[in-house]
C-alpha cells in the first residue's frame, strides 16, 4: 500500500509542516496556480462558538478539515514567499557575477586611512595615480584609486544631482576619471546609505539611489564604496539593495562595496547586492586593531568566494602606526584572508620598507588565487596560531602567527590541520624570504616566530623529495 504524504501527529486532525507541504504540492500537480494568499481561510471567536452550538450536516467540511486547510493554504503562502525570495536572491547574485567584477579581491588605493577629508583632492588623486604606475604597484594588480568621503559640495544642484567641490575638484569626476583611465586605471567614488555621509560634508544617496548611479556611471566611475551613516535607522536590507538594482540599471560595471560594518551580518546576504561586504568596524593603525579585526572577519570566512568577500576594511600599512612586523602581519593576513587590498598610505611618499610589503608578489599572488577560498584558524595554542587556505594546482598558503606581545614561540602546522593527506611530501616555500627551504616536509611544518610576527609559506605536494 502507498503511504501517505501526511505524516501522522498526536493531534487527531492535526499536520506538521512536512505533511502540508506534500499536501501543497499534491494539490499543485492539479492546480499550478499560485494560492490566494489574500483569503486564507480564517474563523473568528464569535463563528467558533456559534459553530459549537450547532449540529454539522453531512455536507459541512469538519473543524479539523477546515483547520487542515488553512495551514495548507497559510504554508503554500510561506513557502511561495520565500520561493520568491530566494529567487530574488539568486536573480541579483547572477547579475552581480554577470558584472564581471570581483572574480578575485580587489585591489587598489583609497584616500580616507591617510588623508580622511584633509588633502582628498584632485591634485592627490593624479598624483597617486601616477605613483602606483610608477612604482609598478598597477603592475601587479592595484587598480582602483578610490575617492572617499569630502569630495561633494555640501548640496546638491537644482536637479538634484551631486556636484563635486569646486575647490578641490575644480575640473569635475568626469575629468578626473579620464585622466585615470588613460594610467590604465580605475576611479571609484564614495557615497553612503543615508541622508549625509559619514563626515556629514556632502548629501548620502538615500533615496537617490538611481539618480546617483547613472550620474556615477555617466562619470565613468568603476567602484562605488557605499558607507552606512546617518541612514534613519533603517536596516541595511532596506537601503543597499536599492543601491545595487541602480548600479545594475546604470550602463556601466561597477564594483559595489558594502561599507557597512556588519551590521545585519552582510556575509550572509551581501552576495546578492555586491563585490564585497564589510564584516568588521573601522580598522585603526595599532597592532590590537588589526588584528582584532582579522579575528571579526575570520569568522565568515564560509561566505567568501569569487565574486563576493568579506571585507576586513582598508590597509594601514604605511601610515606609522604599527612596526614593519606588524605590518607583515597585516599584510598577511588580509591575503590568506582573500580581503580586498586597499593602500591605504601616501603611495607617492612610502618608504622601501612599504612597498615592498605591498609589493610582495608571492603573497599578492596568494590573496589573488583563481580559488577563492579565504584562509581561516586551523589551529590556536596560547597565542600561537596557524591559519590555512587550500590554494589551485593542490597548493595550501599557511601563516604561523605570533600574537604574544614580548616572546618567540615555536609554530607548528600539521597536515591534519591543514587538510594535507598524512605523510604527503611538499616543498616549502617561505612568502617572505622569497626562498625554497632546502628539504622536503612531511606531515608538520614548524618555524621559529618573533613576537607580533608571523611566517607564511607556500607549500606543493611533490612527487619526489627535493634536491
Amino acid at each position: 500500500m502507498k503511504k501517505s504524504p501526511l505524516r501522522q501527529s498526536s493531534v487527531p486532525g492535526a499536520i506538521d509542516s512536512a505533511g502540508a507541504r506534500a499536501l501543497i504540492h499534491e494539490g499543485r500537480r492539479r492546480d499550478h496556480s499560485s494560492p490566494d494568499c489574500s483569503n486564507i481561510p480564517q474563523r473568528s471567536e464569535g463563528e467558533s462558538k456559534s459553530m459549537a452550538g450547532r449540529r454539522r450536516s453531512s455536507g459541512d467540511p469538519s473543524p479539523a478539515r477546515l483547520a487542515l486547510v488553512a495551514v495548507a493554504v497559510a504554508v503554500a503562502c510561506a513557502v511561495a514567499a520565500e520561493g520568491k525570495a530566494v529567487h530574488v536572491e539568486e536573480a541579483h547574485r547572477r547579475s552581480m557575477l554577470a558584472n564581471g567584477l570581483g572574480t578575485t579581491p580587489p585591489m587598489g588605493w583609497n584616500s580616507w586611512n591617510h588623508f580622511q577629508c584633509d588633502g582628498n583632492g584632485e591634485v592627490v588623486i593624479r598624483e597617486t595615480a601616477d605613483a602606483l604606475v610608477s612604482t609598478g604597484l598597477a603592475a601587479l594588480g592595484y587598480k582602483f584609486v578610490n575617492i572617499d568621503d569630502c569630495w561633494a559640495e555640501p548640496k546638491r544642484d537644482a536637479k538634484g544631482n551631486l556636484v563635486a567641490n569646486t575647490k578641490t575638484f575644480p575640473h569635475g569626476i568626469k575629468a578626473l576619471a579620464d585622466y585615470v583611465h588613460s594610467k590604465g586605471l580605475k576611479l571609484g567614488i564614495y557615497s553612503d546609505a543615508g541622508f549625509q555621509t559619514c563626515a556629514k560634508a556632502q548629501p548620502g544617496s538615500l533615496g537617490h539611489e538611481e539618480q546617483d548611479a547613472k550620474t556615477f556611471a555617466a562619470w565613468g566611475v568603476d567602484y562605488l564604496k557605499y558607507d552606512n551613516c546617518n541612514n534613519g535607522d533603517l536596516k541595511p536590507l532596506e537601503r543597499y539593495p536599492e543601491m545595487s538594482r541602480a548600479l545594475m540599471k546604470a550602463g556601466r560595471s561597477i564594483y559595489f562595496n558594502l561599507c557597512e560594518w556588519g551590521d545585519m551580518h552582510p556575509a550572509r546576504w551581501g552576495a546578492a547586492y555586491g563585490n564585497s561586504w564589510r564584516t568588521t568596524n573601522d580598522i585603526a593603525d595599532n597592532w590590537d586593531s588589526m588584528i582584532a579585526t582579522a579575528d571579526q572577519n575570520e569568522v565568515w570566512a564560509e561566505y567568501a568566494r569569487p565574486g563576493g568577500w568579506n571585507d576586513p576594511d582598508m590597509l594601514e600599512v604605511g601610515n606609522g602606526g604599527m612596526t614593519d612586523s606588524e605590518y607583515v602581519v597585516h599584510f598577511s593576513l588580509w591575503a590568506i584572508s582573500k580581503a580586498p587590498l586597499i593602500i591605504g598610505c601616501d603611495v607617492r611618499h612610502m618608504s622601501q620598507e612599504t612597498y615592498a610589503i605591498l609589493a610582495n608578489k608571492e603573497v599578492v599572488a596568494v590573496n589573488q588565487d583563481p580559488l577563492g577560498v579565504q584562509g581561516k584558524k586551523v589551529r590556536m595554542e596560547g597565542s600561537s596560531e596557524v591559519w590555512a587556505a587550500p590554494l589551485s594546482e593542490y597548493r595550501t598558503a599557511v601563516v604561523l602567527l605570533n600574537r604574544h606581545a614580548t616572546d618567540e614561540a615555536t609554530i607548528t602546522a600539521h597536515w591534519d590541520d591543514i587538510g594535507l593527506p598524512a605523510g604527503t611530501p611538499v616543498a616549502a616555500r617561505d612568502l617572505w624570504q622569497h626562498q625554497t627551504l632546502g628539504a622536503a616536509f612531511t606531515d608538520k611544518i614548524s618555524a621559529d616566530v618573533a613576537p607580533h610576527a608571523c611566517k607564511m609559506f607556500l607549500l606543493q605536494p611533490i612527487t619526489t623529495p627535493l634536491r
